[in-house]
């Protein structure tokens, strides 16, 4: 019987989202290779057979942690998106700019899944397990278009190819910081991570007008 094609039950579901949860948190800490699915499942208080009758496999598994966050993030990005379009009138850039930095970076604060979640991108950077498309379609795509079409209402004037560099741009800026977290003291953060998002955010509006600018000459 295919894993996807069971009915799941109320019992079935607290145990997946316990071998994710428990899942997460080892492969962060050991990577991919030093988490054993032994010691996932006495740690989610499960037999060892639950990770190929939830998941197939470990390293299905592995792919469903990321998987998970991802979607996460994405829906995050996407929505604050969708609000500043919703709203009358045309939204500023520095408005976009503004939201669409806070929710990259917001979720990368928090002490607990932060921490977590840069650690479990740490590993897989340093052990690639992932198949790229799975990045690219659950969240590199959809939050790239997102923005474009956000970037290009705040504005008109934009030629959707220099809106495109300026998306690849401005998540460079913000990976930047990201990798930056890791090292900071998260006392003195708070207010330094302030002046370098609105500096992210004036460097990259001034940049995005002066290419409106030679489109419009």
């Amino acid at each position: 019987m295919n894993v996807h094609d069971r009915t799941v039950t109320g019992d079935d579901e607290g145990t997946r989202d316990r071998l994710l949860d428990t899942a997460e948190r080892l492969f962060a800490e050991k990577g991919f290779g030093g988490a054993s699915v032994r010691e996932i499942t006495a740690e989610a208080g499960c037999n060892v057979a639950a990770v190929n009758y939830h998941f197939g496999s470990k390293e299905n598994l592995y792919r469903e942690v990321f998987r998970r966050r991802l979607v996460s993030l994405r829906d995050l990005r996407t929505a604050r998106l969708r609000e500043v379009l919703g709203a009358p009138g045309r939204p500023s850039l520095e408005r976009v700019l503004e939201v669409f930095t806070g929710s990259f970076l917001e979720p990368l604060l928090d002490e607990g899944h932060g921490r977590l979640l840069m650690k479990l991108w740490a590993r897989e950077m340093l052990e690639p397990r992932l198949p790229r498309e799975l990045f690219e379609r659950e969240m590199l795509r959809p939050v790239q278009e997102a923005l474009l079409e956000a970037l290009l209402r705040a504005e008109p004037g934009l030629a959707p190819s220099d809106a495109r560099m300026a998306v690849f741009s401005l998540v460079a800026q913000l990976v930047h910081v990201v990798h930056r977290l890791r090292f900071e003291d998260r006392d003195t953060l708070p207010a330094d991570l302030e002046r370098l998002t609105a500096h992210i955010v004036r460097f990259t509006a001034g940049g995005i007008r002066a290419l409106a600018g030679e489109c419009g000459s």
